[in-house]
């Protein structure tokens, strides 16, 4: 029996190598909630738990995601058994409302426990891969249209990237319009320029924002407007040639449905964070599958743990016609995972091994605890 001994949480807080400039905050530091599942046979998993910005991107933030697990998810399902992951999702989905990231978190330990018990990546439990490698988009969000240029050619030049998503919407519409046209004369045709307004225009702004978007060849944009007018979003997409992707507006299957159903948007950005896990995160895909709908991972700046779950989901994925932004533990200063992901030949690769295919670097993780004291014993460590 695998049954669920306990769980351990803990913050892990990780410089990021450049302020990454969103509409709704600066971001100088990621704070990711690491979970431990342990079972009664000796064997563990991991998982984690990301929000971006504390509370300024949405209703979860790393303390709340710690206290929800610590006080309300782990005293629910310990002593369950380990290996009837259904059975808690549904326990956790009926104690525990929202808080669909520290669901993932956990959810994402017990798929790891039970590949590991099975020694089968998470993957094969979801019906095996059939990729290996996956294109990765990078953010360009300096907020400086020389310094976004700069780094993209590099970029390109160092075969990493030639997908390159911008966060706008801090500035004016025509503003933003013209940092994007910049990147996009400076790139031309070597790479894929994409949007991402995290809900911050109103519908007229969108509107303009749009037709320029359009004008100066952007592929996508995503978000443009607030997720819950899903009818305005609509309009956009039925009146512009430019992509139009939903983020925010998934919040798991049911959202999925009710976007589906209008078709208000032609791409789907399913986060496995977003939607509360692994599983619900599966039929968010279907959804869209069903509906034609373009399918592109998106990622909660997860570090290691995080990024490597949802790339075993994404690996059984057949088509992902817009590709992933994976790129996570890429922007941070120092990697906390033991073998770090790779990524080359403008592609994300899926681990090898095991459950999530990835372990942590215990040194690592200690030094970068929040309720440790920092000390600089660490060999290598940035800070």
């Amino acid at each position: 029996m695998a049954k669920i001994e306990r769980i351990e949480t803990s913050i892990i807080d990780i410089p990021t190598i450049r302020g990454h400039v969103l509409s709704m905050t600066t971001m100088m530091m990621q704070s990711i909630v690491l979970v431990r599942v342990k079972f009664a046979d000796g064997s563990e998993g991991l998982g984690e738990g990301t929000s971006i910005g504390g509370l300024s991107y949405g209703a979860e933030s790393p303390e709340s995601i710690k206290l929800a697990i610590d006080a309300y998810i782990a005293p629910a399902i310990e002593g369950l058994e380990g290996n009837n992951i259904n059975a808690v999702i549904d326990l956790v989905q009926k104690m525990v409302r929202g808080n669909p990231i520290a669901r993932c978190a956990v959810e994402t330990a017990l798929w790891d426990g039970l590949a590991r018990r099975l020694n089968v990546s998470v993957a094969q439990l979801f019906g095996g891969s059939v990729r290996t490698e996956m294109p990765v988009a990078w953010t360009l969000a300096s907020g400086n249209s020389q310094t976004d240029i700069t780094e993209a050619l590099e970029m390109i030049a160092a075969r990493r990237h030639n997908i390159f998503k911008l966060k706008i919407g801090k500035r004016a519409v025509k503003d933003d319009i013209a940092h994007v046209a910049a990147i996009k004369q400076a790139v031309g045709d070597k790479g894929s320029i994409r949007v991402d307004v995290n809900q911050a225009w109103n519908v007229a702004d969108a509107r303009w924002g749009l037709a320029g978007l359009q004008e100066i060849g952007v592929d996508l944009v995503e978000q443009p407007i607030r997720a819950r007018y899903t009818q305005a979003l609509k309009s956009l997409t039925d009146s512009y040639e430019i992509a139009v992707m939903a983020d925010e507006a998934l919040q798991g299957p049911e959202d999925a449905m009710h976007v589906a159903a209008d078709r208000s948007a032609d791409v789907f950005a399913v986060k496995i964070a977003q939607s509360g896990g692994l599983k619900r995160a599966s039929e968010v895909i279907a959804i869209a599958q069903a509906a034609n709908i373009g399918l592109y991972a998106g990622t909660m700046l997860e570090a290691g743990v995080g990024t490597a779950a949802a790339l075993q989901l994404f690996s059984t994925i057949p088509t992902l016609e817009w590709g992933t932004e994976l790129f996570g533990p890429l922007l941070f200063k120092e990697e906390i995972l033991a073998t770090p992901i790779a990524y080359h030949d403008f592609n994300v690769h899926l681990p090898d091994g095991p459950g999530l295919g990835v372990t942590v670097d215990p040194e690592k993780v200690e030094f970068y605890r929040r309720d440790r004291s920092k000390s600089l014993h660490v060999v290598g460590a940035k800070i």
